[in-house]
């Protein structure tokens, strides 16, 4: 094998598609910090026990291990980012109120989440901690579409769920989590014919509100109906009245609802959502509430948030036009050198043509450049 060969899904990201990821970062933090996150910056590296513990548990086959030289102890290198957040607001922030933190950085997949996806995401994501009430589902789920308008994507879709309906419906069911997870599955495919057959012996209650859940997707109306196959269901009816209160107030996007996604279902503990866009294969965003997240690191409170992968934002959104550029020739009079340096400072992208290179091609688009004009160096268009 050649030495140059990258393993499957790692690739090289090149200059045209470098620019527009690192355009896309910085206003994807710029748009947080406007709401009032603020970033960290979690190591690659941590021991296993952080990484999956708790809700962690679920990466565990997404986690790439080693045994670290110095402690002898496993490590692991992270694959999601959302654990280590919550460790740094509960071990080593320890705020009493609200805390909003944001983060963006590369995780590393043993497999890639979806077809033709790749191994090494750059994560962007946002937490908002210390605040149990409906404002912070409804402030993850506004941000997430704000940094989407910011990406330019066009015509999202908000897709909502809550697990704890879920979680109700099995509340009186005899089930080890093997057979839970048959039942998620099933749900998650629509598989009418293995949900009955998973569920016979359940109470009727949970056995008719379960196969009720394969039918209640589509828009806000949904919510209605389920109110109607779902009121003898406690707890149901105030999760529904939530659902429709963020539903309600989603002014940036259109809404559905599909009561049987439960992706992410050990993860979350409450209301949940995914937007999607036309030309994406998958959600761009994941998100919801996550209660427990901290629960590991010895403080349980609430937590809410969202996260995207920004290379698979560029790969659905347009090409960003790349800002022209000045061409100047290579000289080192310090009258041309200090016209260059004074141009750079005003964020000027200027090109010196190296002698012998005039007649390369312009990767930058130039469309002016430095002219020497009776006796002083001035811009003008090409």
């Amino acid at each position: 094998m050649s030495a140059w060969v990258l393993p499957d899904h790692i690739a090289d990201v090149l200059p045209s598609e470098a620019r527009h990821i690192e355009e896309l970062r910085r206003g994807l933090l710029d748009t947080a910090r406007g709401y009032g996150y603020e970033l960290v910056m979690p190591p690659m590296l941590e021991h296993l026990e952080s990484l999956l513990t708790g809700t962690g548990e679920a990466l565990d086959l997404q986690t790439f291990k080693l045994v670290d030289q110095l402690s002898g102890r496993s490590m692991g290198l992270r694959a999601d980012t959302t654990q280590q957040v919550a460790r740094i607001d509960a071990h080593l922030l320890n705020r009493v109120g609200i805390t909003r933190l944001c983060y963006c950085g590369p995780v590393l997949h043993t497999r890639p989440d979806r077809p033709h996806a790749t191994r090494e995401p750059l994560q962007f994501g946002a937490e908002i901690y210390g605040h149990a009430g409906i404002e912070a589902d409804l402030e993850a789920v506004t941000l997430a579409l704000e940094c989407l308008r910011v990406a330019e994507v066009k015509q999202p879709i908000v897709d909502l769920a809550d697990v704890r309906i879920v979680r109700s419906l099995l509340a009186d069911a005899a089930a080890d989590w093997p057979m839970l997870n048959r039942i998620h599955a099933a749900l998650a495919a629509k598989d009418a014919s293995e949900l009955r057959a998973l569920t016979r012996k359940f109470p009727a209650t949970s056995r008719n509100g379960l196969a009720a859940l394969l039918t209640l997707y589509g828009d806000v109306s949904v919510l209605d109906e389920a109110e109607i196959a779902l009121k003898d269901v406690p707890g149901v009816p105030a999760v529904l009245a939530s659902l429709r209160s963020i539903a309600s107030r989603i002014v940036a996007a259109d809404v559905s609802v599909d009561l049987a996604d439960l992706r992410g279902y050990a993860y979350y503990s409450g209301a949940k959502f995914s937007v999607y866009s036309d030309g994406a294969a998958d959600a761009l965003v994941r998100g919801g509430r996550y209660d427990e997240v901290g629960a590991v690191f010895g403080r349980t409170r609430p937590a809410a948030g969202f996260s995207l992968d920004i290379k698979q934002l560029v790969a659905v959104v347009g090409p960003r036009p790349l800002k022209a550029a000045i061409r100047a020739p290579w000289n080192d009079v310090s009258d041309v050198n200090a016209a260059v340096a004074a141009l750079r400072r005003q964020g000027e992208t200027v090109v010196c043509v190296l002698p012998g290179h005039e007649s390369e091609v312009d990767e930058f688009h130039c469309d002016r450049e430095l002219a020497f004009v009776e006796g002083r160096w001035i811009v003008q268009p090409l």
